[in-house]
């Protein structure tokens, strides 16, 4: 007996790209494309090197992307699904978070 194939998984809708948005923000405000590509550009290198430099930026309205420095884990073992697994040591690591502002948390 064959069973009939399953059907695929839909995917659900899809972020907004890059391209699409600086078309979005020149359309609003009346500027060119290559303008607001600048724009967009330059607006994701500051974040990079204020999170780098401060450990937080913050666009106001939006977001504020953190830094927070995860500890270093030790070896041995542990309990995991009810069976004593060994775990490798792992270093400290860095890691980058964004936090949406409430206003955005409670429109949706």
């Amino acid at each position: 007996m064959v069973l009939p194939m399953k059907k695929p998984m839909k995917a659900g809708p899809k972020a907004m790209t890059k391209t699409a948005l600086v078309q979005a923000i020149s359309a609003e405000m009346g500027m060119k494309s290559k303008v607001c590509k600048q724009v967009v550009e330059n607006l994701a290198g500051i974040a990079t090197e204020q999170v780098k430099s401060m450990g937080k930026f913050t666009l106001p309205g939006l977001f504020r992307i953190k830094t927070r420095v995860k500890p270093a884990t030790k070896a041995g073992k542990r309990m995991a699904f009810g069976k004593e697994v060994m775990v490798k040591a792992k270093p400290a690591k860095t890691v980058v978070k964004a936090f949406p502002v409430s206003a955005i948390k409670k429109s949706i």
